[in-house]
């Protein structure tokens, strides 16, 4: 399924959810049914972040390296692709160059 560009008939929160002195930005967004996606962008650097529930992160532009906790392996992604991340675990993404910008879906 394609990366969305547009997401109507929701609410989106004005004030902006920021990580990191700003390095990672995002904004929430809210829908009918109660699900909620934040819609970011990851400047340069490299980022921790836990989960509470499980994520899916669609990577809308640009390019990020990912590890999953407790993994070694370093995955690579780019505008297009997506990776998922279980409940209650975590992750690391780097962004070498340029902007990476991404949508993150909580799943149930």
């Amino acid at each position: 399924m394609p990366t969305p560009v547009q997401f109507p008939n929701v609410t989106a929160v004005a004030k902006a959810n920021v990580y990191f002195g700003g390095k990672v930005v995002s904004h929430s967004l809210l829908f009918p049914d109660g699900s909620k996606k934040t819609l970011g962008l990851i400047y340069p650097g490299r980022y921790h972040f836990g989960t509470e529930k499980a994520e899916l992160m669609e990577i809308v532009d640009g390019t990020c390296s990912v590890t999953l906790d407790g993994a070694e392996a370093v995955t690579t992604y780019t505008a297009g692709q997506e990776f998922r991340i279980p409940a209650k675990s975590g992750f690391h993404i780097e962004v070498a160059e340029g902007l990476c910008q991404y949508i993150c879906s909580f799943l149930d």
